[in-house]
């Protein structure tokens, strides 16, 4: 092989390739793409080693002829979310790896985790090394595609054993823009303590310079043209989860001030404990028309920040939707 093999192994055991080189692919067996037995099983038992035991695999093939080398992407030091496989002459040197980190959404508690390979592919500074956010915060380096209604979806929905994949554009922090491919798999993780949780787990690899990779989005689509330019000043806009009430996204800039991205030393996102029956009144009444209302959201400071809050629904699939909120400061 000429280019590297990524597989996936979110469930826990190898799975399907995701990429070949900087080409995604689109949860293909294995056997499509190693077609000689012997290669097969050589990388199959690589595979399997890798992601069990969280280490590099390198060693010649049964024959003796091939080096096959199988190199885990790790989330933690005790979780693998893949492995990037290669299999090729002994004499051949090893090709060139695409950037690659790991990452998963907790959609049971809102948390975000990032792998510092992943930080690294985001060209995140030292000081702003966090592991771990809100699920909203993962979306501030991201322009997505048109099929990022699709991908909300299934955040709302969070049925396991859903897969998504799509190429979105990185504002990486020194702001070159890059093609990001990401692969992601929901499924029920339990815990030592027993705790039951739906986890999104996935890997996003650098497949190059967003301007030369067709699928990479434009830095600012059509539709979030039209929503910034109906945005008055003062205005912030976000997309809520309707069920849970919580944040998935901002549109444009987040509102100052508010806790919404659970960094370390920041409180909590969170809802004023006398306004959670206006909220949830107000995501009922979406279901027949427009809604508006006034709660209060926790600031950075602790305190809390009175908002004023029109809200419309929003579809993202034929069976899902979620909420547009403007919001504004109340006096």
């Amino acid at each position: 092989m000429a280019k590297w093999l990524l597989v996936e192994c979110f469930s826990g055991v190898p799975g399907k390739v995701i990429a070949f080189g900087a080409a995604p692919k689109s949860f293909v067996p294995l056997s499509n793409i190693l077609r000689n037995p012997a290669s097969l099983a050589d990388a199959e038992a690589a595979l399997a080693q890798a992601c069990r035991t969280r280490g590099l695999v390198a060693r010649a093939s049964t024959d003796g002829r091939r080096t096959v080398r199988a190199e885990p992407v790790l989330i933690t030091p005790e979780r693998a979310h893949a492995i990037r496989l290669w299999v090729g002459p002994k004499s051949e040197p090893l090709p060139p790896r695409e950037p690659v980190g790991a990452w998963y959404f907790n959609l049971t508690t809102n948390r975000s985790v990032r792998s510092v390979e992943l930080l690294d592919l985001y060209g995140v500074a030292p000081e702003d090394r966090a592991a771990e956010l809100a699920i909203a915060g993962a979306f501030t380096r991201l322009v997505t595609n048109r099929d990022e209604s699709e991908a909300l979806a299934k955040i709302v929905n969070s049925e396991p054993g859903t897969e998504h994949q799509a190429v979105w554009t990185i504002r990486r922090d020194d702001n070159a823009l890059r093609a990001g491919h990401f692969a992601c798999r929901i499924g029920v993780e339990v815990d030592a303590s027993g705790a039951r949780s739906v986890l999104f787990r996935g890997v996003t690899q650098d497949i190059g310079a967003a301007v030369a990779v067709p699928s990479a989005p434009p830095p600012m689509i059509l539709e979030y043209l039209l929503l910034e330019a109906a945005t008055a000043p003062g205005e912030y806009r976000a997309i809520v989860n309707l069920r849970s009430l919580q944040l998935i996204r901002w549109i444009g800039p987040p509102m100052p001030e508010i806790a919404w991205a659970a960094l370390p030393g920041e409180p909590p996102p969170q809802i004023h404990p006398d306004d959670l029956a206006t909220a949830k009144t107000m995501s009922r009444e979406l279901a027949r028309q427009r809604t508006e209302g006034t709660v209060r959201l926790r600031r950075l400071d602790g305190g809390w920040q009175s908002v004023r809050v029109r809200a419309a629904l929003m579809v993202l699939d034929q069976h899902t939707t979620a909420g547009l909120a403007t919001v504004t400061a109340a006096s």
